[in-house]
């Protein structure tokens, strides 16, 4: 079994910011561009760990648009997704309910 951690704060930005490209190159779609949907879609990688830890700040329109589109335009399977996503975090305790919440209300869960 492969696992991958993406660190937004190390490896993306510590402050990332806004939906779409347009809005910057921190922007949701940007990460869900370039390192979300190629991990997802690498055969080789079973378990990607997405590290939420060392963020400032971050909008929900980021959050919205990272995770909440795999299902609504990327056609990702919400269970797919819950098997092999698998957030962390120490900094803040409500990150990953919300995470949670976005993909289950995507999916209409």
């Amino acid at each position: 079994m492969s696992t991958k951690t993406i660190s937004i704060a190390k490896d993306f930005h510590r402050a990332p910011a806004g939906r779409f490209i347009s809005d910057g190159p921190y922007s949701g779609e940007a990460f869900k561009n370039n390192f979300l949907i190629p991990n997802l879609n690498d055969k080789n990688i079973d378990k990607l760990v997405i590290d939420l830890n060392g963020l400032m700040g971050v909008g929900s329109s980021f959050w919205d648009e990272a995770f909440s589109t795999l299902i609504t335009e990327d056609h990702f399977k919400y269970e797919d997704l819950t098997q092999k996503i698998q957030f962390i975090c120490s900094d803040d305790d409500t990150l990953i309910p919300l995470l949670n919440k976005y993909l289950k209300e995507a999916a209409n869960v």
